[in-house]
């Protein structure tokens, strides 16, 4: 295999990641005018004034929650301050609609908390007001305690690369804590807290589960409507046009302050101060603040999960849920194999033949993590299913034969949709163990006799292993979570994990569904773990500087 080869490889993996949205995008604009003026008039308002408000709602939110509980257990010590600076990232192993899935068997009209309130108080049905889970409000709400650590993450990254010496300055001049946070360390960190809260709105814009459960009508919701509800093809292509757009603009953003405003890094002079110790009231109100992500968004939904599951009365190891089990991994292991294979063949030619053309492969690969998977389905499944009717009308019309569904009644049209979706995800992971690669590894592999594949084989991979090996956990738990693309997509006989949860809590059999959804949750768990162990590493081998260094500053 010769290094062309592989050049050309990345760019079919390339081709397979934009095809479905330029796909979406021409469905869309090949709709008459008629269709147009009917979704302009009537629900291109609607579904834009929802998705609008949710994402302002989990925007904000997240970036309140994810900077402040980052900033607390970077900055301080209090109690539980080390267990709870892993557990603040564990919330990402819940998709939103599982944990609607928990919070509505929780605080619902038949639910535990408001049953309870009726004995207690001795109130009828309508003697009391209790807010709606099922509503925008309770949507917002699951998605923010799901998504606040995409901020958490990336804002204790930043706070813990950011010198003391500034905001020792600040306290010298006389500013309190909380003000040299405000001044100083916020203003440093604000590019990768945005970037954390446009990654939560991009997954709120993507999301189909938590608002079709709750009853939300979004852009997301509008497409699968569309499409399976009143069977409307051109109104789902033009609703997954104006759905693109809207994450596309969203990137845009992302990628333009991104660009315009870094991340504060450690300068010339790099200390961290010792954490002062919060005692008291603060020292247990630091504690209270942190631990509430947690217990909101795992360790409540986790035994509220397993009380339902208990008493479904359903056996996770009977056949049915083997089945499941079985067609979830083989899906989302082959989708993950073939995309860390993509990842890995455009990140090696973009290295190796850096410029104008590998730079435009990596950003038509990465173009997939601001697409929803509803339109990547409508873009995939529109001309594929044409393109099936053509060959069955051929091979029927001269051979006699009926084919049937070849392509879009098979799981490959499941993949291709996975691939495009989450190549981004490999992508980011594989460039960032590349980074730690010298250029100069690969002038002396070259001088050694290894160039094209073997290049790639002996000196890239061995070294990157632990981000490949990364990569391909992010894309096979995002994949065996992914919903919109996974409900449009699939065969008929063929059933995932995912698909079964959401159309048991779709019939109100919550109980049920907790057992498909607690296996999503185990599986998301996975490379959640690996990022705490990492984050663990980093607080054992943090160095702060001598004690009378940071008292100078009181």
């Amino acid at each position: 295999m010769s290094e062309r080869l592989l050049y050309r490889l990345a760019w079919v993996a390339v081709i397979v990641c934009v095809a479905p949205i330029l796909a979406a995008g021409l469905a869309a604009l090949a709709g008459d005018l008629e269709t147009w003026r009917n979704v302009l008039s009537t629900v291109l308002p609607r579904y834009t004034r929802t998705t609008l408000i949710l994402v302002v709602i989990v925007g904000c939110s997240t970036a309140v929650i994810g900077s402040v509980t980052a900033w607390l257990v970077t900055v301080y010590r209090f109690p539980g301050v080390r267990l709870l600076e892993i557990a603040l990232a564990l919330p990402l192993a819940f998709p939103a609609y599982v944990l609607a899935y928990a919070y509505t068997n929780i605080l619902d009209h038949p639910g535990i908390v408001q049953s309870t309130l009726r004995d207690l108080m001795g109130w009828g049905p309508r003697d009391y007001w209790f807010p709606e889970i099922r509503s925008l409000g309770g949507a917002a709400a699951m998605l923010t305690i799901v998504l606040y650590p995409y901020v958490y993450l990336l804002a204790r990254a930043s706070f813990k690369q950011q010198s003391a010496n500034a905001f020792l300055v600040a306290r010298t001049l006389g500013r309190s804590p909380i003000r040299a946070f405000y001044r100083v360390a916020l203003p440093m960190a604000r590019p990768a807290i945005v970037g954390g809260a446009l990654l939560a709105v991009m997954e709120t814009i993507a999301d189909f589960g938590t608002v079709a459960f709750f009853n939300v009508q979004t852009f997301a919701t509008g497409i699968y409507q569309a499409w399976f509800s009143l069977g409307d093809r051109a109104a789902a292509a033009q609703l997954s046009l104006c759905l693109l757009s809207f994450a596309l603009l969203i990137a845009g953003l992302e990628r333009a302050q991104r660009g315009k405003a870094r991340t504060a890094g450690r300068g010339a002079r790099f200390e961290t101060m010792e954490q002062p110790e919060l005692k008291g009231l603060a020292g247990w109100g630091a504690t209270l603040i942190c631990l509430l992500p947690v217990l909101l968004g795992f360790v409540i939904p986790v035994i509220m999960l397993g009380l339902m599951a208990l008493g479904s009365g359903q056996n996770l190891f009977q056949a049915r849920y083997v089945s499941l089990m079985q067609n979830s991994v083989l899906v989302a292991g082959v989708a993950a194999v073939l995309t860390v294979t993509g990842a890995v063949l455009i990140g090696f030619a973009a290295r190796v033949k850096p410029g104008r053309k590998t730079k435009a492969m990596v950003i038509g690969a990465g173009l997939g993590y601001a697409v929803p998977g509803g339109v990547i389905a409508v873009g995939l499944l529109m001309p594929m299913a044409a393109l099936d009717n053509a060959i069955d009308h051929v091979m029927e019309t001269y051979f006699g034969i009926n084919t049937g569904l070849l392509i879009t009644g098979s799981i490959w049209l499941m993949v291709v949709a996975y691939m495009a979706r989450f190549m981004a995800a490999a992508l980011n992971s594989y460039d960032s163990g590349m980074a730690t690669v010298p250029l100069h590894y690969d002038a002396i592999g070259r001088s050694l006799g290894q160039s094209g594949p073997r290049l790639l084989q002996r000196i890239h991979l061995p070294v990157v292993r632990s981000s490949v090996l990364t990569a391909f956990l992010i894309v096979f738990v995002d994949t065996m979570k992914e919903l919109p693309a996974t409900l449009i997509l699939h065969p008929f006989n063929f059933q995932t994990l995912a698909v079964q949860a959401h159309r048991l809590a779709s019939d109100e059999r919550l109980t049920e569904a907790a057992v498909p959804s607690l296996v999503l949750v185990g599986f998301g768990l996975i490379p959640v773990l690996i990022l705490c162990r990492s984050i663990g590493r980093e607080g054992r081998k943090a160095e702060p500087i001598p004690k009378e260094q940071a008292v100078q500053a009181d």
